[in-house]
């Protein structure tokens, strides 16, 4: 039987208080409304990096606290929109904006990116401490398949293969985040989802793709190895953390005492903050002194918690 995960002790500087400010409005534009965000940030520290996050279907900017609350003490800002499914906005299963929702997520992630000044200075004593272009973007699952939107996987049901990248990310992380469409869908995943009908051939962005490998959708024909894609298909993605015996909430990522995991693991969340902050360090600050102590670790049969690869070294 697997043993349990152990933290090592790494190089970082220990954490510090965080404070979070919510309620932050990006005025309204022609389809998604007036955005709201919350913004978490360390409070000390200068030139600091900031981080893009996209919850999943129906969640909002107040979830994801033990990644939020873990990268925030460690020396990022991380903004968090509510997207337009957001189940606290009440929008009616008849909304006609709700076949575009997976398009209006990109386009309200950019107005963010656009509005990084602006929103770092409704934090007090915020934008003087922060370095907006050095920028990354996560996600979770419907929020992975806006951030890989955002690093360039393209999305084919509507047949354009449109381009809505966004050069200014510096590299991204994917967390349960769908494989690619066609086929690959079940008719379920094609009738509910239709945008998951990804390809992932023009995702050049440096990315970490983290997967359970008992993450079962019903939106794919394949199983776990379907979560796999990002980071076989696309050129960019460089790095892949799977789970042993992780579910789609991947321990319990959403929040602190969800009901809605599955699979909560207190140890498995432990590992994806340590392996996503180590990554997030060496993408945007130019250290990745703990990213190499956890790859040796973590290669393959190594450890009971996962296993860590990648097919292009930095």
């Amino acid at each position: 039987m697997p043993g349990k995960w152990i933290p090592r002790d790494t190089n970082m500087e220990p954490p510090v208080p965080v404070v979070s400010v919510r309620g932050i409005t990006l005025p309204s534009d022609a389809g998604g409304g007036d955005l709201r965000l919350r913004v978490s940030a360390p409070v000390a520290g200068s030139r600091l990096p900031v981080v893009l996050f996209s919850h999943g279907f129906g969640s909002s900017m107040d979830a994801y606290g033990p990644l939020v609350d873990h990268w925030a003490a460690h020396g990022f800002v991380v903004v968090q929109p509510t997207y337009l499914d957001a189940r606290r906005l009440g929008l009616a299963d008849d909304d006609p904006r709700r076949p575009g929702i997976w398009r209006q997520r990109v386009a309200d992630a950019r107005r963010v990116i656009d509005h990084l000044v602006t929103i770092m200075q409704q934090v007090p004593g915020l934008a003087d401490r922060t370095n907006p272009k050095r920028l990354a973007a996560v996600g979770h699952s419907f929020g992975g398949q806006t951030t890989s939107m955002l690093l360039g996987a393209r999305m084919t049901a509507s047949g354009t293969g449109e381009d809505m990248s966004d050069s200014r990310l510096a590299c991204g992380i994917l967390l349960a985040s769908g494989g690619k469409g066609g086929e690959d869908l079940s008719a379920l995943g094609r009738e509910i989802t239709p945008y998951l009908d990804s390809t992932f051939s023009a995702m050049r962005s440096p990315t970490l793709v983290v997967a359970g490998d008992a993450d079962k959708s019903p939106l794919t024909v394949r199983g776990p190895d379907w979560f796999y894609d990002p980071y076989y298909l696309a050129p960019g993605s460089n790095a892949l953390l799977t789970l042993f015996g992780g579910e789609h909430m991947l321990g319990g990522i959403s929040g602190y005492e969800v009901t809605e995991t599955t699979d909560e693991n207190p140890d498995r969340v432990r590992l994806i903050q340590e392996v996503t902050l180590a990554y997030l360090r060496r993408c945007l600050l130019d250290d990745g002194s703990d990213w190499e102590e956890l790859f040796d670790r973590l290669a393959p049969g190594h450890d009971p918690g996962g296993s860590l690869i990648e097919h292009l070294r930095w």
